[in-house]
Formats: structure tokens, sequence, C-alpha cells
């Protein structure tokens, strides 16, 4: 088979894949991702056809996922520097990313994570501020359900450690109503039975 035909059909099956994993997670299709897919895929295709650079697949694969999925890595990287307590390692990153041209999902991605991280240094007034205006926006973020349970559970800690209960109370019953099998969904049932055991 035809080197540059496997790299066009990897190229397409990979766009349809993690398209539908997208849909799955309720994110909707990113176009800005597919095209992204599809161009780097006939770049590929092309450069491999004319031989002027002969493409391994398994190269090829992996130049597509890191091209593609570079604002979900960075993401993952500056969470990982948070929890260490690298904070403004974390926030370079975050502003990096933000930079790398993310799609509406992705944007969201980052600043639900950015705000964790805020929540995590002691400032949660600017977690809440960034999850406040994620979640006014949602509609039009594509966010997941993984993300917006987080956001809300996130905005409901916010709202707790600035001794705001009836919001937090209103942002944690979101998260169990959103995502009730989730570990956030857990924690924020722990959350509120802490609650009410203190009144």
């Amino acid at each position: 088979m035809n080197s540059s035909f496997i790299l066009l059909l990897l190229g397409i099956l990979y766009t349809l894949i993690f398209g539908g994993l997208s849909l799955l997670r309720r994110e909707g299709l990113s176009t800005h991702f597919a095209v992204e897919s599809i161009i780097i895929t006939l770049v590929a295709t092309g450069l491999d056809f004319f031989s002027l650079y002969p493409i391994q697949p398994i190269f090829f694969l992996i130049i597509l996922y890191l091209s593609t999925m570079r604002i979900r890595l960075l993401v993952d990287v500056a969470n990982s520097l948070a929890k260490r307590n690298q904070h403004e390692n974390a926030h370079a990153l975050y502003r990096f990313a933000n930079h790398l041209f993310p799609d509406r999902t992705n944007l969201a991605i980052i600043q639900v994570n950015q705000a964790a991280a805020y929540l995590n240094q002691g400032n949660p007034q600017q977690a809440i501020d960034i999850l406040n205006k994620v979640l006014q926006n949602e509609n039009q973020s594509f966010l997941g359900l993984k993300h917006e349970a987080a956001a809300h559970y996130n905005l409901a800690s916010a709202y707790r450690c600035l001794k705001m209960e009836s919001k937090a109370i209103a942002e944690y019953n979101q998260v169990i109503d959103l995502l009730p099998a989730s570990l956030y969904a857990r924690r924020a049932e722990k959350a509120l039975e802490k609650m009410k055991s203190k009144n």
C-alpha cells in the first residue's frame, strides 16, 4: 500500500476519532481541530508523495497528536506545576497556551484550570471572576461536562473561602445535578455534609 495513502488514511481516522471523542465529552465538533488536523495531514502526505521528505506513519501520528493536543498537554503540565506550588511557572504556561490559538473549548479549559490554580494559591476572588465568566459563556464555549462540573465545584469552593455560604451551596448542588457519579459530585456531597454539620 502506498505510504502517502496510509498517512492520508491515518490523518482522516485521527480527525474522526478525536472529533467523535469531543462529541462524547459534549464539547461539540471543533472546526478548528478538524482544519488543523487536515492541514497537517495534507502537508505530510504531500511531502511523502513527492518524496521531499518520506515520513514514517508513527512519526506522523506523534507530530499530529502533539500539534493538535498542544493546549491540553500544556494545561496538564501547568496543573502539575500548580499542584507543586510552582504557581508562577504554572501561570506562565497557562498564558503561553493562551497564545497558541486555542479553540473555544480549549480556551475554556485553560481558564477553568487557571482559576483552580488561583484558588489553590489562596486567591478565591480571582478564581470567582474567571469561573463566572467561563460559565456565563458556557453555551458558546462548548465546555464538556467534566470541565463544567470542575468549574462549578471550584466556584463553590471559592465562595466557601469567602464565607458566601448560600452561593457555595447552590454551586455544589449544581455539580451534583450536572454529573452525579463524578469525583466532583462526591466531593460536593462531602462539602455539603460538612457545612450542614457546622450549622
